[in-house]
């Protein structure tokens, strides 16, 4: 083996990790991951070490073996992150970053100066904003878990019994929501992607459309200036997601996500340079990849766990249905409202984009059967 190729190692080994690999693999780079089970999605076609990501012993081990690690997740608590560095261990997105996408109330402080919805972190319900309103888990959730509309007070007390500190901001009536990908490496060289338009089913995103057709041309230059500006604030090295609300002519800074992101698969055959590539270059301080589309539109459907479990049958008519139609199966446990894979895509008429992948979706989540 030409040990001049680094060793990239990925704390997670969920389907993110999975959609590294083959840019990975091209690349040369060799990818060690850290997974929970021999079953975890990326497990199953790549290196891998079985632990627990909240031990530090076991991860600084595993280091051992690796140039530099990444993550898949935000679970990894703060102070295991800071353990490995204190050793020694080059880690990207650096603790100093990505605690502000484990932690949103450190997240809004971070940013005040952008604009947001109001917010405040509460141990009572006295202590509210005008109802209704949306209170967050401060660290811990994701895909619209730990997230919920609050519309009154008994509501709000009883959720502070099973958290006592929540954060809570105000609810906005947004028109849409957009997400922006983002990349920048440890030099200081960034891009962006064009912005995607996300749109969700019970706080889970069910389809993305890009670039995103609810902004004008001038709103989506601001939307990646933000996005932008926020990666060199917090020094991010990686690709980050920075999710965003959209209300006439303004954006609302929602979330951040200090990796690759579901609002970036469309990349894989939308851009020249896939989110997953990209996040590579990124914290190896390689010079970073052309983030410019492949084709005037690209669209992307979850497949979210239903009625069917057989995944690989529905390509008989599919594939026949629309040969242009591309499929990304994570092999995950297919279970009720979980992600268990996405389809893509691109071209030029987005009307007939858009049906081509709410059908695959629908048809291969058993929500329709022809």
């Amino acid at each position: 083996m030409n040990k001049r190729f680094p060793t990239v190692g990925i704390i997670g080994a969920g389907q993110l990790a999975r959609m590294t690999v083959a840019p990975a693999t091209a690349l040369g780079v060799n990818l060690l991951l850290f997974a929970q089970d021999e079953q975890d999605s990326a497990a199953q076609i790549a290196p891998h070490v079985v632990g627990d990501y909240r031990d530090l012993s076991q991860l600084l081990e595993f280091a051992k073996k690796c140039d530099l690690v990444t993550f898949e997740h935000e679970l990894v608590p703060l102070p295991v992150i800071k353990g490995l560095e204190a050793a020694g261990v080059k880690v990207f997105p650096t603790s100093q970053s990505f605690q502000y996408s484990q932690d949103k109330a450190l997240m809004r402080e971070k940013l005040s100066r952008y604009q947001a919805p109001k917010w405040r972190v509460i141990s009572d319900e006295g202590q509210a904003l005008e109802f209704p309103l949306i209170a967050k888990r401060i660290s811990g959730g994701y895909d619209g878990r730990g997230v919920w509309k609050i519309s009154n007070l008994d509501d709000l007390g009883e959720l502070l019994i099973e958290h006592p500190q929540l954060l809570i901001e105000e609810l906005i009536d947004f028109d849409s929501e957009i997400a922006v990908m983002v990349a920048r490496s440890e030099h200081g060289q960034a891009t962006s992607w064009a912005p995607t338009q996300t749109v969700q089913s019970d706080g889970i995103c069910t389809l993305t459309i890009t670039p995103a057709q609810v902004i004008s041309s001038s709103v989506a230059e601001q939307a990646q200036h933000l996005a932008l500006s926020i990666a060199e604030e917090i020094s991010l090295v990686g690709v980050m997601a920075v999710e965003m609300f959209v209300k006439g002519d303004q954006l609302y800074i929602n979330e951040l996500a200090m990796r690759p992101h579901n609002s970036g698969h469309w990349t894989i055959e939308g851009s020249r340079t896939s989110q997953f590539e990209q996040h590579l270059r990124a914290i190896l301080d390689l010079p970073l990849g052309d983030p410019s589309m492949t084709a005037p539109f690209a669209v992307m459907g979850n497949i979210l766990g239903g009625e069917k479990s057989d995944m690989y049958r529905p390509y008989l008519h599919l594939m026949a249905r629309n040969p242009e139609l591309k499929f990304h199966q994570y092999k995950k446990e297919v279970r009720n409202g979980r992600k268990s894979g996405h389809v893509t895509v691109i071209g030029k008429n987005l009307l007939e984009l858009t049906e081509i992948a709410e059908h695959a979706r629908d048809y291969m989540s058993g929500e329709i059967d022809e």
